[in-house]
């Protein structure tokens, strides 16, 4: 997989497509990258501005840590129930 671009050059380059100065293809072929990079970067520009509905990075990064979150209560969870349940039967009368 390609090295990703730097952030500050994504966004130079939705900066100068924004003017619309010239057609999205040019401005692609100018910066050395393809078309399809220059629309996705434009869309992911959107959604960050509020112009577009969609998950910001902030959200995205928070959305993950949430879920890492919940993976481990879970299994801190399982482990509190199977304790429980180990301990129940050690307790039983009759052994």
């Amino acid at each position: 997989m390609p090295k990703p671009y730097p952030k500050e050059f994504r966004d130079d380059v939705v900066a100068v497509a924004r003017k619309g100065q010239a057609p999205l293809k040019q401005i692609a072929k100018d910066f050395g990258i393809s078309e399809a990079s220059l629309h996705n970067w434009m869309k992911a520009a959107d959604v960050e501005d509020g112009k577009r509905p969609g998950l910001t990075d902030a959200d995205r990064a928070e959305l993950r840590e949430a879920k890492k979150r919940i993976r481990l209560l879970e299994q801190e969870n399982e482990v509190l129930r199977r304790a429980a349940a180990y301990l129940s039967q050690a307790n039983l009368p009759g052994k």
